[in-house]
């Protein structure tokens, strides 16, 4: 894609889903992951979290950005009665997460941070999801069969329990996956 920055694209991120979505977008980019912290102080709410976390990510790499380089950190967070619901730890968290979301409205915000070694601009962006009145048959074997231990809120929207459950969605469907592509690619032009 001619009309695209001439960066050598870095995306520090092991998600499946967040390679796959900016592979789509026609990106050649090459993989840098390092486990980090991702603790938050806790008076951050809401979008504050997410972007929190996305500059995090970022800083362990600033040091080894070159010239052309452009840095792409990511973060997704459910938040759900006034707080975050993580990746489940077990099958019972998950469970447990899923029963809470059953029936209600919950927002995925994904915090994104593009770092050069020049500047550093962030965003975010917020979906509303809705579920149906998930059965616990239904959770149960969505939980047994995708073993969403890898996923905020404990679901993927582009999977079972997201093809049965999900009632509606306000927002951008990729961002519920991990990256609001749409956004970046926008966000990517203006850099």
């Amino acid at each position: 894609m001619d009309w695209l920055p001439k960066y050598n694209y870095i995306l520090a991120s092991k998600s499946p889903r967040r390679q796959e979505l900016l592979k789509s977008l026609g990106v050649q980019f090459k993989v840098m992951v390092q486990d980090g912290d991702e603790n938050f102080p806790e008076s951050l709410k809401k979008e504050e979290i997410p972007v929190f976390l996305a500059k995090l990510k970022a800083q362990s790499f600033r040091n080894s950005l070159v010239e052309n380089d452009l840095l792409i950190t990511a973060d997704t967070i459910v938040w759900f009665d006034g707080k975050v619901l993580g990746k489940p730890a077990n099958k019972s968290e998950a469970i447990q997460t899923l029963k809470e979301l059953s029936g209600k409205e919950h927002q995925v915000i994904s915090g994104v941070c593009l770092t050069s070694t020049k500047k550093q601009n962030s965003f975010f962006s917020v979906s509303n999801v809705k579920f149906k009145d998930l059965s616990i048959t239904e959770i149960e074997y969505y939980v047994s069969e995708y073993q969403p231990f890898d996923k905020a809120g404990s679901y993927g929207i582009q999977e079972w329990i997201g093809y049965i459950g999900i009632t509606h969605i306000e927002g951008s469907f990729y961002n519920v996956m991990g990256l609001p592509i749409q956004q970046l690619y926008s966000e990517i032009l203006k850099f």
